[in-house]
């Protein structure tokens, strides 16, 4: 074995872990960045021509092996908008400007910026448009993405369209006898207003609902016109509902003050032959009333406090009047080889040719890894194996550089032997 065939080995590795030992100086300094994955150096050796009479070295050459797939651990945290997922999958952001440019993070480290969005520093979180149940709206193919936006629902407000009747109109009433009860509704700008139902028993087994016009909450005004016909109420002998007129009954609002759409409101008041609605039964009461019981679809106007994420990936707002809707739904993005990916500052990444494009699902499905709310991974850096790398990189490094002064006082014995 030549001294420059030696020289030349210590100096591939001395380049090759000082590259280690960087990658191990940018493990242990983001040992404390969410969704950050470490980077391995993979030794291998270079070219050699070796026989059994004669060597030539060849050294060794270093690259890096990124460990994008690798699982952090998650840790709780006080904040609703922050996200971590638990399994296959990156967070798919844009860098603003570039809507059209998709970029991937495992951070889940996201707030609400001054305009509405969720960012991550520079990038900005991508989802699907859901409606108020959480479902998406459309597909969920790369082109139809959106810039998460939560002023995009800043305010909530709905017209009642059904509305469940639950109340036993007294049997032992007479005929000509009717009792009162206030239903609150809202109209299709979420302004509240309340009509009162007035329960006349009009035959043998028989009822009529009939209903004023709606005046506001407090009784001030009045802000529409009643223009459906009141309905009959059937019972049978055992005091279960027999039937209504109108089947389904319905109540029709015209002319809202407000400006809102006319409204028309169908009454669930029960099963024909049940009474899990309206009944007619004896109450025996010295003074006889109807106490009704509602449950209606309408929302109150409300404004948008605050946003939170669930752990489906759904981004929830809440409002101030109690309220809370799905506005979006977080998308997921997997790759045939994650560890392929582009890694790029800020903690994102870009595809490759080797990661291949991204596939887009929503959290938990398609192979998906699952989001939880509230949550963040830590970065995936063990500063008990980092310290036992570097220690193994220095040990090496030493044994090299003592190769190079070995080699150094050969070539100065022989330059003295040839004077």
């Amino acid at each position: 074995m030549s001294l420059s065939g030696a020289l030349s080995s210590a100096v591939s590795a001395l380049s090759s872990q000082s590259s280690a030992l960087a990658m191990i100086s940018d493990n242990l300094a983001n040992a404390s960045t969410y969704g950050f994955k470490t980077t391995s150096a993979s030794f291998e050796s270079l070219l050699t021509n070796s026989s059994t009479t004669s060597y030539s070295s060849g050294g060794v050459s270093v690259t890096g092996v990124s460990n994008v797939s690798a699982q952090g651990l998650l840790t709780s945290t006080s904040t609703s908008t922050n996200m971590a997922i638990y399994g296959s999958g990156m967070f798919a952001v844009s860098a603003g400007a570039d809507t059209n440019q998709v970029y991937y993070t495992r951070n889940g480290a996201f707030s609400v910026d001054a305009n509405g969005y969720l960012t991550n520093g520079d990038y900005y979180l991508l989802g699907w448009p859901t409606d108020a149940e959480g479902n998406v709206v459309g597909s969920t193919l790369s082109s139809t993405l959106e810039e998460i936006n939560t002023n995009a629902v800043s305010t909530i407000g709905a017209a009642t369209t059904t509305a469940s009747l639950q109340a036993n109109l007294p049997a032992d009433a007479t005929v000509g006898d009717s009792f009162t009860s206030e239903l609150e509704i809202y109209d299709s700008l979420g302004t509240a207003a309340k009509t009162t139902i007035t329960w006349t028993k009009t035959a043998e087994n028989t009822w009529t609902a009939s209903f004023s016009d709606p005046t506001s909450s407090d009784g001030g005004s009045t802000l529409g016109t009643v223009s459906s016909s009141a309905i009959t109420v059937n019972f049978n002998s055992d005091g279960t509902l027999a039937s209504t007129n109108p089947d389904p009954p319905t109540l029709t609002i015209t002319g809202w003050t407000t400006g809102a759409a006319d409204s028309s409101i169908s009454f669930d008041m029960g099963d024909a032959g049940s009474s899990n609605g309206l009944t007619q039964l004896a109450t025996g009461a010295d003074t006889l009333s109807v106490t009704l019981t509602s449950d209606q679809d309408g929302v109150g106007f409300g404004t948008l406090t605050s946003v939170e994420i669930g752990d489906d990936g759904t981004v929830y707002a809440n409002y101030d009047n109690g309220e809370q809707r799905a506005i979006y739904k977080v998308a997921v993005a997997t790759f045939n080889n994650a560890n392929g990916l582009t890694a790029l500052n800020g903690g994102v990444y870009s595809e490759s040719s080797e990661s291949g494009s991204a596939m887009l699902h929503v959290a938990g499905t398609g192979g998906a890894g699952v989001i939880y709310g509230s949550e963040l991974e830590t970065s995936t850096t063990d500063t008990n194996e980092e310290f036992s790398n570097m220690m193994a990189a220095q040990q090496a490094y030493s044994a090299a550089a003592q190769v190079m002064s070995t080699v150094s006082k050969m070539y100065d014995t022989l330059i003295s032997a040839v004077r």
